[in-house]
């Protein structure tokens, strides 16, 4: 059973010229529930804009994006918002942090917007992350590596039935990315959700069993490399 279905996406930008540029045309992409897959291709490709249409961060010129029984690119934004709280973890590249508020702050309010704010289970997140020491530090307080953490404790803390996860180890030294990843991966696994990864690391691409190629899924990247 798919919990994400893809169907005829396009999302294009109008440039500082005023040319509309294709950046997103992805004829068919499904994700099942509880698979974990990697996409692989390299900055500026396009990954990050397909995860945001995933989301309903961004919405797409036509197409379809069916997040169980619900498509997507047919919500209103209030619609799209609730649908990501309740079955979507994001973890963003530059993480998103609020610098504002605690670690701990940031995870429960990261799950107000889903099932709501339970402290219980927002305090074993981030003492699963390592991070039960440093519940009310800053997010500045916190080297490269910690922010990460927290960033992942907060995607997951709902247990969303489907992580979208982007360049999620690009700002982390060797073994902090391969703990990073590994939590990520388990943590998934423990919730039976599907986890859809970019990266253009072959370290991390080469943890897993199912890569695909961004080029191949994306004819606007394959029509601008001809």
């Amino acid at each position: 059973m798919s919990i994400l279905a893809i169907s005829a996406l396009q999302r294009s930008f109008v440039s500082p010229d005023g040319e509309r540029k294709l950046i997103v045309d992805v004829p068919k992409f499904s994700l099942e529930v509880g698979e974990q897959i990697a996409l692989r291709g390299e900055s500026g490709s396009g990954k990050t804009t397909f995860l945001n249409l995933i989301a309903g961060i961004l919405t797409p010129d036509s197409g379809s994006i069916r997040i169980g029984e619900r498509d997507m690119a047919a919500l209103s934004e209030p619609a799209r918002d609730r649908l990501r709280a309740e079955n979507i973890g994001y973890i963003f590249q530059v993480f998103n942090l609020l610098q504002g508020y605690s670690c701990l702050e940031n995870v429960l309010l990261g799950m107000a917007f889903g099932s709501g704010a339970d402290l219980s289970r927002a305090t074993a997140m981030l003492e699963r992350v390592g991070l039960g020491h440093r519940l009310q530090h800053s997010p500045r307080q916190l080297s490269t590596g910690q922010q990460q953490r927290v960033a992942a404790a907060r995607a997951l803390a709902n247990r969303p039935k489907l992580v979208l996860a982007d360049e999620p180890t690009g700002n982390l030294d060797h073994k902090n990315a391969r703990e990073a990843l590994s939590l990520i991966r388990e943590t998934c696994r423990e919730n039976g959700a599907a986890l859809l990864l970019v990266s253009h690391d072959l370290e991390v691409l080469g943890a897993f069993d199912n890569v695909r190629d961004f080029m191949e899924l994306n004819r606007a990247l394959k029509e601008t490399k001809s």
